[in-house]
């Protein structure tokens, strides 16, 4: 039998950024990670503004600096029959330090945190270690039972112990959690495309012949989100790759004569869920992430969301852990800090899902074959201050959050 005092189920994003700033606040931590390493493609690499700021905030902007990655700083869709390229939204219009998006390939963005969390006495990450069962005694959770990869097992009690492991976690069925399911009408497509110098920068929508397509920018290549109907990815594979390619260049003509997908295994489904656990916490547990809301990719601010959890969190349970005071108030205090954001982001990807994406989809709204802009997009064309609020929608969200004083470095 182990202890700790915060044991972290799940290595990713919110996972890793909780228990470097808790280990930095001199809190000892515990990460459990089941991989045995970050290498997983499509996992989502895009880094906020508001993480940025968080970073710098402790003293590894240089270090992400040295990373391969993209800044995008604009987002634009193709309108008209000639491809007009209309900036919906501009970042660099935004007064402020990080007025991008960096697209980091993940499993750098959490080796970096990881080897700063390394750093800290109070910090253990074990990889190949899968938390397998919540320890449950006295109606609160005291641990979890876990199992590594050489088949051993073992026991880890925690004074508290927090879900980070995603929209899989086997803490949401749980049923005093209450988990809400949201019905979505898409699932989405991951694949990659050749880019050339003189192709489009930034992100790129594209919204026609009832597609819907976002394209990011990744210096010779695009990672493209092509959004489908719900349930019929199965269908759509049964044609040869080679009609898949045929559709992308009826749609995208600028991709014509470049070698695009070799193998339906190139592309990678993301199965949309929207929902969220209507409580967050029992005794002992607190769910945050998507363990605690599972996003739309709409916007492309499930990981940004989650890392400021991780950062509410750290700023809640830091000194009452450190301290040994942790009451129930302090955990419940978390979800009250982030409830309001998530509630609010996901009613607006559910507006999203049924006044734009669902009429995509069935052809009534095209760009492609639209002799006048949409009224939106008049407005900003008149008003170009209006491209400013997509960007800082997407780069703050509600509300920033602020990391414990001792996690700070120069």
């Amino acid at each position: 039998m182990e202890r700790t005092t915060c044991c972290i189920v799940g290595g990713g994003p919110a996972g890793v950024v909780l228990g470097l700033l808790l280990a930095r606040s001199g809190v000892e931590v515990t990460v459990l990670e089941k991989h045995g390493d970050f290498l997983r493609d499509f996992r989502g690499d895009t880094v906020h503004p508001t993480t940025l700021h968080l970073l710098d905030d402790l003293g590894l902007a240089e270090r992400l600096d040295e990373l391969p990655q993209r800044r995008l700083n604009r987002v634009s869709v193709p309108v008209g029959p000639n491809d007009e390229l209309f900036a919906l939204g501009d970042f660099s219009r935004l007064k402020m330090k990080y007025n991008y998006i960096a697209m980091v390939p993940q499993w750098d963005f959490l080796d970096l945190l990881a080897d700063a969390g390394k750093q800290e006495p109070c910090f253990d990450l074990r990889m190949n270690t899968e938390a397998t069962e919540l320890i449950r005694e006295g109606g609160r959770v005291n641990g979890v039972r876990y199992r590594t990869s050489d088949g051993s097992t073992g026991e880890l009690r925690a004074t508290i112990t927090v879900a980070c492991d995603g929209r899989k976690s086997f803490v949401r069925t749980m049923p005093e959690l209450g988990l809400q399911d949201f019905p979505t009408p898409m699932d989405v497509r991951w694949f990659r495309v050749p880019r050339h110098p003189d192709d489009p920068v930034g992100a790129i929508g594209l919204i026609r012949d009832r597609a819907f397509m976002a394209m990011l920018d990744r210096g010779d290549y695009f990672q493209v989100a092509q959004i489908i109907a719900k349930g019929t990815d199965a269908q759509g594979r049964n044609r040869p790759v080679e009609e898949f390619n045929a559709d992308l260049v009826h749609k995208i003509p600028w991709l014509a004569g470049r070698d695009l997908v070799a193998d339906w295994d190139d592309v990678k489904l993301l199965h949309v869920t929207l929902d969220r656990l209507r409580k967050w916490h029992v005794p002992g547990l607190l769910c945050i992430g998507d363990a605690a809301h599972a996003m739309s990719p709409v916007g492309g601010i499930g990981i940004n969301l989650a890392v400021q959890d991780a950062v509410a969190a750290a700023r809640y349970l830091a000194g009452p852990l450190r301290e040994g005071r942790l009451e129930r108030k302090h955990v419940a205090a978390v979800q009250r800090r982030r409830w309001p954001t998530t509630v609010l982001i996901q009613r607006l990807q559910r507006v999203i899902h049924d006044n734009v994406i669902t009429p995509a989809l069935h052809g009534e709204i095209d760009f492609g074959n639209t002799a006048r802009l949409p009224l939106p997009l008049r407005a900003t064309a008149k008003l170009p201050w209006l491209r400013k609020i997509p960007p800082y929608v997407l780069a703050y969200g509600a509300v920033r959050e602020r990391p414990p004083e001792a996690a700070l470095r120069p």
